[in-house]
C-alpha cells in the first residue's frame, strides 16, 4: 500500500484492534520511494476530499491533496520540504459542500493557545535515564506498597512573578523536590493533553495525543517525567476518555458529520459539561482511545493513569433529569453497554502491554467489581477512588463536635465495603472549588479546633485502609478555596498554624511509608481489625493495622471531639509494652501537646473483646497511634 503504510495496520485500525494507530495515523517523517517527507494520514469517511493546509503553503491545500486508500475513509499523503514543527490542519470538503479546518486528532503537539494548528515534528529524539526506575518498577505490586499522591495542576502551582506559567523544566526544578521532600511516593497531573481553555483544567480536551504547549515542548515533559523517576517519583496522569469538547476545530463532527461522537445527540451529549461522548462501540474510537492510552504510558513513561468520570461513561443517562429524556439500552436498562465493553477492553489491553500500571478509576457509581479482573467479570481497574470513604468524612467533618455522635455511622461505614474493592481515598481538587470550600474551611470550631479537625481527617486518612491521594495546596491548611488563576498561597508557611499542618503532612507521610502495617494488607480482611467502632458518645474509635509480619501491628485511637479523657482504656491483643509512635496533638504540629509519654504496660484484664488493655490519654481532636515494644526484656525486669 501506499506511503508505508501495510494492509495490517489498516485493517487493525478499521477492526478496533491497532493499539498503537498513532504510529499510523498522524504527520510522521517516513522515506518513501528514496525521498524523506512527512507523510500525513487522517480518518474522515465521511469527506468528499482532504487536504493539507499550514505555514510552509500560505494555507492554500490545493497541491497537497490526500489519496483515499480505503473505503472506510483513511486518506494519506506524502509531502517533501516541509520544516519540523510548522503549523497544519485538515482541510475537510464535506459531502454538502462545505470546507472544514479540522486540527489533527492525532499531531504530537499544536500552537499555544488561543491558536489552534497542529504542529509537524521536530528533529528532537529524548534520551530516558530512568531505566534503574524502570527495572524497579517491573518488580513493583502496588497493593502491598506505600501510594501517597501528590495531586497537581501544574499552572497554578506555583507562577512566576509576572504571572506567568512555569515550564515542565522549571517545574522539574521546583515541584519534583518539594514532593520529594514532603515524603509523597507519587504526583498526579491534571490532564496534559491540549485543550482550549485554562478553566477547564485540562479537562475539556481538543487534542488527545498533544502534549499541552502551555509548559513546554514535548520533549520538555518527557524531562520532567525523567527527574522524577530519578528522584523515585512516579506520576500518574489525569485521563479523559469519557468526552470532548465541542470546538469546531477539533473532533466535533471531524468530516462533516458525527464520527468521533455518538450520531444520536441523545447518547452524545454530556449538557452538565457541554461536552460530546465518545462513540464507544465505533472499531475506529477504540483504536484512537487505547492507542491514546498506551502512547501516554509508553512514549511519555507515566506510569499511571486516573480515569476520569467513569460513572458518566457507565450510564446512558448520566447528566438527564427528565424522564422524557432518559434512554434505555437493548436489554431495557441505563448501562451503556458499548462504554463496559470499551472498558474492559481498555483495561485488557493496558495490562498486557504495561502490566504494571495503574488504572485508576475515578467512578462514582457504585457498580460491583470495578477493580476486579476482566476474565472474573470485572472492568479491570486495579483502582478505584473510594467517593463514599471522601463524601462520608466531609459530611462528618462539617458537623459540630457536640452533634457527631448523632452521625457516628459517617466514620465507621466505609469499613462494611472497604474489602470490596482496591480503593484509594481521594481528598482531591473536586473537594475545594465552586463554593466547597477549603478543606480547612470546612472544619467547624475556633480556629485551634479547625487546625485539629483538619490533622484528624488527614491522619484517619493515612491511617484507614486504602491508598492516599491529597490535593495541593493541602498541606498549607489554606483557607481559600483552590484559585485556579492564581498561584498557592505560598505566604501562609509563615504562619505557625499552616506550617504546623505543613510539617504534619511530611511527617504523615514518612510514618505511612516506614510503617508496612499501614499499607501491606490495604486490601485485605486481615490488615484491618476494629478494637472499638461503638463509643458513639465520646465520639472515639479505636482499631488494629496489621502488616504481613507476625507481630506488626499498630493501634490507632482517633478522638472526634475537643474533650481530652485520662486513664482511657483501650484493649490489645497480647500483653508487652506500647509506646506511642505517633501523636496529631503534638506541639510541634500546633496541637495542644497531649501526648503519652514513656511506656503503656498492658494489664491483663479484657477490654473491648481483646486479653489485655492499656490505659492512655485521649488527645482532643487527634489521632494517636501506638505500638508494642519488639522485645519484652523490660516486663521480665519489672517482674511481670
Amino acid at each position: 500500500m501506499l506511503y508505508n503504510i501495510t494492509e495490517e495496520e489498516v485493517y487493525l485500525f478499521h477492526q478496533g484492534t491497532n493499539y498503537h494507530s498513532h504510529q499510523l495515523l498522524g504527520c510522521h517523517k517516513i522515506e518513501w520511494n528514496g525521498e524523506t517527507g512527512l507523510r500525513f494520514a487522517v480518518w474522515a469517511p465521511n469527506a468528499s476530499e482532504v487536504l493539507v493546509a499550514g505555514e510552509f503553503n500560505n494555507w492554500d491545500g490545493s497541491f497537497y491533496k490526500l489519496t483515499r486508500l480505503t473505503k472506510e475513509g483513511l486518506w494519506a499523503g506524502f509531502f517533501t520540504g516541509i520544516s519540523g514543527k510548522e503549523s497544519y490542519k485538515y482541510e475537510i470538503k464535506t459531502t454538502d459542500g462545505r470546507t472544514l479546518l479540522k486540527s489533527d486528532p492525532y499531531a504530537s503537539q499544536w500552537e499555544l493557545r488561543p491558536a489552534t494548528a497542529s504542529l509537524t515534528p521536530g528533529e528532537e529524539e529524548y534520551k530516558w535515564s530512568d531505566s534503574v526506575w524502570q527495572k524497579a518498577k517491573s518488580r513493583y505490586v502496588p497493593y502491598e506498597s506505600p501510594v501517597s499522591i501528590y495531586e497537581v495542576h501544574l499552572g497554578s502551582w506555583k507562577k512566576k512573578e509576572d504571572g506567568e506559567f512555569l515550564s515542565y523544566r522549571e517545574l522539574a526544578d521546583e515541584l519534583i523536590p518539594y514532593v520529594k521532600s514532603l515524603g509523597y511516593t507519587h504526583i498526579e497531573l491534571l490532564p496534559l493533553a491540549e485543550h482550549p481553555l485554562d478553566i477547564s483544567w485540562g479537562y475539556q480536551i481538543t487534542g488527545y495525543f498533544a502534549v499541552t504547549s502551555r509548559y513546554g515542548s514535548r520533549e520538555d515533559l518527557k524531562y520532567f517525567v525523567d527527574q522524577c523517576h530519578l528522584e523515585n517519583i512516579g506520576v500518574i496522569m489525569d485521563w479523559v476518555p469519557g468526552h470532548f469538547c465541542k470546538d469546531e476545530f477539533a473532533l466535533r463532527e471531524f468530516d462533516g458529520k458525527p464520527l468521533y461522537e455518538y450520531t444520536d445527540p441523545r447518547k452524545s451529549e454530556k449538557r452538565t459539561w457541554g461536552t460530546l461522548t465518545f462513540d464507544f462501540g465505533r472499531p475506529e474510537v477504540q483504536s484512537f482511545l487505547i492507542s491514546n492510552a498506551l502512547y501516554w504510558l509508553e512514549e511519555y513513561h507515566i506510569d499511571g493513569l486516573r480515569v476520569d468520570a467513569v460513572a458518566s461513561m457507565l450510564s446512558l443517562n448520566f447528566d438527564k433529569h427528565d424522564d422524557e429524556e432518559k434512554i434505555t439500552n437493548s436489554f431495557g436498562g441505563d448501562e451503556n453497554l458499548e462504554a463496559h465493553a470499551f472498558i474492559r477492553k481498555l483495561n485488557k489491553v493496558v495490562f498486557e502491554y504495561e502490566p504494571n500500571a495503574l488504572m485508576m478509576a475515578e467512578d462514582s457509581s457504585d457498580l460491583p467489581l470495578v477493580t476486579s479482573p476482566v476474565y472474573t467479570g470485572g472492568l479491570g481497574f486495579n483502582f478505584k477512588w473510594n467517593m463514599g470513604w471522601m463524601n462520608d468524612m466531609l459530611k462528618y467533618m462539617k458537623y459540630d463536635p457536640v452533634h457527631r455522635k448523632w452521625h457516628h455511622n459517617l466514620i465507621t461505614f466505609s469499613f462494611m465495603y472497604t474489602n470490596s474493592e482496591n480503593f484509594l481515598l481521594p481528598l482531591s481538587h473536586d473537594e475545594v472549588v465552586h463554593g466547597k470550600k477549603s478543606l480547612l474551611d470546612k472544619m467547624p470550631g475556633d480556629q485551634w479546633q479547625q487546625f485539629a479537625n483538619l490533622r484528624l481527617l488527614y491522619g484517619y486518612m493515612y491511617t484507614h485502609p486504602g491508598k492516599k491521594l491529597l490535593f495541593m495546596g493541602g498541606e498549607l491548611a489554606q483557607y481559600a478555596e483552590w484559585k485556579d488563576k492564581e498561584q498557592l498561597d505560598w505566604h501562609l508557611l509563615q504562619y505557625p498554624f499552616h506550617k504546623g499542618i505543613f510539617d504534619y503532612v511530611k511527617s504523615l507521610n514518612y510514618f505511612y511509608r516506614e510503617n508496612g502495617e499501614l499499607y501491606e494488607l490495604d486490601h485485605e480482611p486481615e490488615g484491618f481489625q476494629w478494637i472499638d467502632p461503638h463509643n458513639i458518645d465520646q465520639s472515639v474509635i479505636a482499631f488494629r493495622r496489621r502488616g504481613k509480619r507476625p507481630g506488626d501491628e499498630l493501634i490507632v485511637v482517633c478522638n472526634f471531639t475537643p474533650n481530652v479523657y485520662f486513664n482511657y482504656k483501650v484493649g490489645v491483643p497480647e500483653p508487652g509494652i506500647y509506646k506511642e509512635v505517633f501523636n496529631s496533638d503534638s506541639s510541634e504540629y500546633g496541637g495542644s501537646g497531649q501526648i503519652n509519654e514513656g511506656e503503656h504496660f498492658s494489664f491483663p484484664e479484657k477490654w473491648h473483646g481483646l486479653h489485655q488493655h492499656i490505659k492512655l490519654k485521649v488527645p482532643p481532636l487527634a489521632i494517636s497511634i501506638f505500638k508494642k515494644e519488639e522485645t519484652t526484656s523490660r516486663l521480665k525486669e519489672a517482674g511481670e
